[in-house]
């Protein structure tokens, strides 16, 4: 707690409370994460993209309902055969160092997006972008793409300054604007003391009249979660973002000083679940697959292992999404089936009463939505004559390298939607996308030439019923075939002291902008 003291000492912030006047003008925000630079162009990650959306603008933005709406982008328009999408950007747009944005900028950043950013399938469309004059975008592509639009959020396409980030400044990945960022958002990052805290002033030329209404957003990084909620608790802290844990939600929705938003980001759409390495024996046959399904109660873990806190995820799309199957198998609990299904596969029990033993993989990390569910598991699939181990990897990198050679029977996973499954979903399902030693590919090893298909016209399908319905067929194979046993969406709650208003409540929740964010009167 060294470091929050003594940054509350240096910026004047030990009495901050709702009612102090400094308050009035400054959040402070606490996180557990650590950017390792604020350039969302070239990297992922929800604590690199929450300052991301505040330092820099994007062309649009979108509403609650999954509409874009105008940002520095005022309309667009779309060819009718798909392949053209023509931006009109605003003509009052000014980067932080006091130059101004052009179709130049535009043009660049989606160039460099192109070319490094790790959502690959994101703009790979993107033939070439022609700009015609400083307010005019045409961007060309090989094909029609219906995740185009979205992936213009600012959390997808920061604009950068060409004259800062461009080639004659060097290798981008290691440009130091990355870490002493200009853009044209809401904020200017005033101080960043890597691991400990950043510090964003309100940006006075913005181009939004009238926003953003704060003066100055610290973001104080703590070492741990208990540290960081115990700082939210005593009152240090105004808004903490992403907080995950079953637990520490239900313990902080009984403090009457502090509101718990759950229904935000549903754009982010992250995952837990049960991933099946389908191409290892026995779990290769789906009867298998679909018997342990069966033996899992998904209820108890929902209702009593994270304490009904993390609504249900019952199929690859999340429920807060406009494309998401709400019809797919629910996979009840059902032993009889279960036993029937591994009679059928011709696994019959031992002396020992067990039929087969797989190893079950998680990280010494994932406690909640890992280990204890596991744990459970261990002790249900037994019922069925089914054998687990567990075993629990000390860090990440470890658990990765397993999962992505193949090396693992079945595992724990968290994996994203990151808001069109072109850019979150395709890649854990396409047959194409089967990699060694990457992580959060197809690590599952499936392949169903149908599903690609469906997955490869989805991706091409600007009509929103006919892909409505490309994608509900996807999901009812991908669950009837279970290469993965869905289990719940990660609540990613953002907690916040009452009296705080305009929290970012859109479909990319607190990775939004905060340029509405203030102290209510």
């Amino acid at each position: 707690m060294k470091h929050w003291k003594s940054l509350l000492a240096a910026t004047c912030m030990a009495a901050l409370s709702a009612g102090s006047a400094m308050a009035e003008g400054s959040v402070v925000i606490g996180s557990t994460g650590v950017p390792r630079h604020f350039n969302g162009a070239i990297q992922s990650g929800i604590f690199t993209f929450m300052p991301s959306s505040n330092i820099y603008a994007s062309p649009l933005r979108y509403s609650d309902s999954w509409e874009p709406e105008p940002y520095v982008a005022e309309s667009w328009e779309t060819s009718e055969d798909g392949l053209t999408v023509t931006l009109k950007l605003r003509d009052d747009v000014t980067f932080h160092d006091g130059e101004p944005l052009t179709s130049a900028d535009v043009k660049f950043s989606i160039e460099t997006i192109k070319a490094n950013h790790p959502f690959k399938t994101m703009l790979a469309p993107v033939a070439s972008v022609d700009t015609p004059d400083d307010t005019t975008v045409v961007i060309h592509l090989d094909h029609p793409h219906p995740a185009l639009l979205l992936a213009m959020s600012p959390v997808l396409m920061p604009i950068l300054p060409e004259h800062v980030y461009g080639p004659e400044n060097g290798d981008i990945q290691q440009n130091p604007a990355n870490l002493k960022p200009i853009g044209a958002g809401p904020f200017k990052l005033e101080e960043y003391k890597q691991g400990e805290y950043y510090k964003m002033v309100k940006n006075e030329d913005f181009f939004i009249e009238g926003k953003p209404i704060l003066d100055e957003v610290y973001v104080q990084i703590f070492p741990d979660t208990n540290s960081l909620m115990l700082a939210l608790e005593r009152g240090d802290l105004d808004m903490v973002p992403f907080v995950s844990s079953p637990r520490e939600l239900k313990r902080l929705s009984g403090n009457s000083d502090l509101v718990v938003d759950s229904d935000l980001g549903q754009a982010i759409g992250p995952i837990n679940w049960l991933a099946y390495n389908t191409r290892k024996a026995p779990l290769d046959d789906v009867r298998v697959r679909k018997a342990i399904n069966y033996a899992i109660d998904r209820d108890f873990i929902l209702k009593a292992l994270l304490q009904g806190q993390a609504p249900v995820a019952p199929g690859p799309i999340v429920p807060g999404s406009p494309l998401a199957n709400a019809g797919v198998e629910n996979y009840d609990l059902d032993l009889d089936k279960a036993n029937a299904l591994l009679d059928e596969a011709g696994l019959a029990p031992g002396a020992d009463g067990l039929r087969f033993t797989i190893t079950a993989d998680t990280t010494a990390a994932n406690e909640e939505m890992g280990r204890n569910v596991l744990e459970y598991m261990k002790s249900q699939l037994r019922k069925v004559g089914i054998g687990v181990e567990l075993r629990i990897a000390p860090d990440f990198p470890t658990w990765a390298g397993r999962i992505s050679s193949h090396d693992f029977d079945v595992t724990m996973d968290q994996v994203f939607n990151w808001g069109d499954p072109v850019i979150g979903v395709n890649r854990t399902y396409m047959s194409s996308n089967i990699r060694e030693g990457v992580i959060w590919s197809n690590t599952q090893q499936y392949s169903n030439a149908k599903v690609d298909e469906l997955l490869e016209k989805a991706a091409l399908e600007t009509d929103q019923e006919k892909r409505k319905a490309l994608y509900d067929e996807f999901q009812e194979i991908v669950v009837d075939e279970s290469p993965i046993y869905f289990i719940n969406v990660i609540p990613y709650a953002t907690v916040y002291k009452k009296g705080l208003a305009g929290v970012p409540d859109g479909i990319w929740g607190a990775v939004s902008p905060m340029d509405d964010l203030h102290w209510a009167e």
